[in-house]
């Protein structure tokens, strides 16, 4: 039995993870002036894709000052606690000048800050201008994974592993726990639908995968869409670095609707009809493959950190 590939098969190696943020953090050289070398990296690339991924990060226009609570750069300094929230902004914010000032909010984020931040989520309705998004706490939610088992292939069931302490998750469990199409389980000790975590590599030989929001965005969501298999969710609510308010629905994923009344109906029909369900895990492969070069996601987080400087940093 191999247990360095059970354990680490499909997923981020953590200790590796924070090896490279530790020594980047000790042994930083002078990233200011890179700053003008990553940014003439730009002409490789399709401008106006770059430009409108910026955009669409940092909405910010104008003149937006900081409120009560905005740190200098040269006075950040690793928390005891959200290591990887200091960690994954520092990597971009190290390109620019000590003097410049930022405000972050970390951990799962819900609300619009009353002043322009940078955070990990944001809701994707309404006016969200002063949530400016970087990709951080990206060692647990962007992984994209290597999948070999065709979709036909796979277990015509949803396969569901998760806390489930909300609300609209619980209302789900409610509903299809016995299901005969769903395979599903509470990860919670002593809950009456508790069933022990799986692998990633065992939910792979399901067609379907449950991503139903937690406390912001369905942190399954990146590796599902790098499978052969297909996220089933509702419209989301809450975005991050991967911009799951572009998602497409039945395009890039099955949607359900609001109350999951529909999910019986929206499984036996990509059962019955598996040549739209490949061509879900077709787009859904390609839309993930726009965040795997990582020379163009430093590109465009160092883009949104200089309009977010302009911006806030500018009288």
């Amino acid at each position: 039995m191999n247990i360095k590939k059970l354990l680490f098969q499909n997923k981020n190696f953590k200790p590796w993870y924070y090896l490279k943020a530790e020594f980047r953090d000790k042994f930083a050289a002078d990233f200011v002036r890179k700053r003008e070398s990553l940014l003439q990296t730009l002409s490789r690339y399709d401008g106006n894709e770059i430009q409108q991924r910026v955009d669409y990060y940092n909405k910010l226009s104008g003149h937006s000052p900081l409120l009560n609570g905005r740190v200098r750069i040269a006075d950040y300094h690793r928390p005891d606690h959200l290591k990887v929230y200091y960690y994954d902004s520092k990597e971009y914010l190290r390109y620019f000048e000590g003097d410049l000032s930022f405000q972050l909010v970390p951990g799962d984020v819900v609300d619009i800050p009353e002043s322009p931040s940078i955070v990990k989520s944001r809701p994707i309705a309404g006016d969200n201008a002063n949530s400016v998004l970087l990709n951080l706490d990206k060692i647990r939610h962007f992984n994209f994974i290597k999948d070999d088992i065709p979709f036909r292939s796979k277990m015509n069931k949803l396969i569901g592993r998760a806390a489930v302490q909300q609300v609209h998750r619980k209302a789900f469990y409610e509903l299809y726990f016995d299901h005969p199409l769903c395979d599903l389980g509470d990860i919670m000790k002593g809950s009456k639908w508790e069933k022990p975590k799986i692998s990633i590599t065992e939910h792979l030989k399901y067609k379907f995968v449950l991503a139903i929001e937690g406390h912001d965005v369905a942190t399954n969501l990146k590796w599902i869409m790098s499978s052969n298999s297909v996220a089933v969710m509702p419209k989301p609510t809450y975005e991050t670095w991967y911009m799951e308010g572009t998602l497409i629905p039945n395009v890039h994923y099955i949607e359900i609707k609001a109350d999951y009344s529909d999910l019986e109906e929206r499984l036996n029909y990509y059962i019955e009809h598996p040549e739209e369900a490949e061509e879900i895990v077709k787009q859904a492969n390609a839309y993930c493959r726009k965040f795997q070069d990582q020379e163009k996601e430093d590109l465009i987080a160092v883009m949104v950190l200089s309009k977010y400087f302009d911006v806030t940093n500018n009288a």
